[in-house]
């Protein structure tokens, strides 16, 4: 697939990064050539400098060829106008614009072909927002990925010593744990991916990926995991746009605490976010202030500013303090690469978060949702089994006779939509019926090409 991307930012840098390993054919555009010979360097795409609102900018960048346009640029103005042209102008299929404005929502009449001509938006801060409260409501997940609009989560979670299903054999988890099915897609012992067999045995600290239905996630996390006490203290570090944005979200239900430097921000916050959340001014790296605000006894610590360094920092500052778990906002992929396994719980990355969203528009087949693991190390994706036992490589057969890509297996199978719908556990004498959604889990990205096919049907299926 031919695609650009304008703005070779952190997202933009990000999108680029998840895709380009797909064997995809990607052009990136930004008014900054620095910034662009470091991307070519490090990743196989080529760079236009310019402003890619222009036509003669878009037209340097292939569009006339272009499949897929993704703005990514920081001004939602600039978006907004590129993807008017990449559609007008060069008649480019798809168009995705990263929009921070809650003005721009998908759907809106603004956004259709005869107004900006944007497909789908994208918004990394509300992405973020929506997935560290996926982290308060299941705390002792390390990642919480949704498939089927919530019915199956893909959770992530820290083996505990003690808990049920820990020192056992994936073999045994049924009997073991009857009252809530699982499946087991991955488990890494220290940074290596374990076999899935039935003889392999969950250890304390193995990172566990598991899926369910989202009402049985809660005892299946108690059970690997062994500590649910949930989340009713929040200190956040940092009052910018995605702090100001959670502090008020968690309003009315948390205990939230909100740490700003700057006193003119602090004077704004205390006058826009409701009076239960207390405003405090200082340094979130200093030990002195957070002793005595008592980040010992806080539940739940994140560091949301806008300097990696310092939200790291601070983060494991208040890890060594007494705070029972801290999560920090890491923009640099090396510096997430190197906090695994560290003080710190979580390293959230804000383009990470909205990859999903983006990579379910250039998949192909009918795929739903596509989730990436383990910052892009592996990915789930949703597909949806299409057609008959004579044109779906799929539908009316057995799970133990569909063969997948080397590595990749079955998670779920979610049937049925509202009060009748269920999810499946992949057992081998499972049959996929048409409409089922099919989640699957791939542990290499040069494989999705070909699961991908999978859901696919002959051009008999009418």
């Amino acid at each position: 697939m031919r695609m650009i991307i304008l703005g070779a930012g952190r997202v933009g840098e990000s999108v680029a990064e998840s895709l380009v390993s797909e064997q995809n054919d990607i052009t990136v555009i930004d008014p900054d050539p620095d910034l662009l010979r470091v991307l070519e360097d490090r990743l196989d795409l080529r760079g236009v400098a310019g402003d890619g609102v222009q036509p003669s900018v878009q037209r340097r960048a292939g569009a006339e060829d272009a499949d897929l346009f993704i703005a990514c640029a920081s001004l939602d103005e600039t978006n907004l106008a590129a993807c008017k042209v990449a559609r007008s102008v060069f008649g480019i299929q798809t168009t995705i614009a990263r929009l921070r404005s809650p003005e721009f929502e998908e759907g809106e009449p603004l956004l259709a072909a005869d107004g900006f001509a944007v497909d789908h938006v994208i918004c990394p801060e509300e992405s973020l927002m929506h997935y560290i409260n996926k982290l308060i409501d299941y705390p002792e997940a390390l990642q919480v990925l949704e498939f089927s609009q919530g019915r199956a989560h893909l959770i992530a979670v820290r083996a505990a010593s003690g808990s049920t299903l820990v020192n056992h054999s994936i073999g045994e988890f049924r009997d073991l744990f009857p009252q809530a099915p699982m499946r087991v897609v991955a488990i890494y012992r220290q940074d290596r991916e374990l076999p899935i067999e039935a003889s392999t045995q969950v250890w304390p600290g193995d990172e566990v990926f598991v899926l369910a239905d989202k009402d049985k996630i809660r005892p299946v996390l108690r059970a690997i995991h062994k500590d649910d006490r949930p989340v009713r203290s929040v200190m956040i570090a940092g009052g910018g746009k995605v702090g100001m944005r959670l502090a008020r979200r968690l309003s009315g239900q948390l205990q939230v605490k909100i740490i700003e430097t700057s006193r003119k921000r602090c004077e704004y916050l205390a006058g826009e976010l409701p009076g239960d959340i207390m405003v405090l001014q200082g340094d979130s790296t200093d030990e002195e202030l957070l002793i005595e605000e008592r980040v010992g006894e806080m539940d739940l610590f994140i560091a949301l500013t806008s300097d990696d360094e310092d939200n790291i920092l601070a983060a494991m500052l208040a890890k060594r303090l007494g705070a029972r778990r801290v999560i920090s906002l890491i923009n640099r992929r090396i510096y997430a690469e190197m906090m695994q396994g560290s003080a710190i719980d979580i390293a959230l990355s804000p383009a990470q978060t909205v990859i999903g969203e983006l990579l379910v528009h250039v998949r192909r087949g009918d795929v739903a949702a596509v989730h990436s693991l383990r910052r892009g190390a592996a990915e789930a994706i949703e597909g949806i089994a299409r057609g008959d036992k004579g044109t779906s490589r799929m539908v009316g057969r057995r799970i133990d006779a569909i063969e997948l890509p080397s590595g990749a297996r079955f998670g779920a199978i979610v049937r049925g939509e509202d009060a009748r719908c269920e999810v499946l556990m992949p057992y081998h004498d499972l049959v996929i019926q048409e409409g089922d959604h099919v989640i699957i889990y791939v542990p290499n990205k040069r494989q999705l090409r070909a699961v991908e096919k999978m859901f696919q049907v002959s051009a008999t299926f009418f």
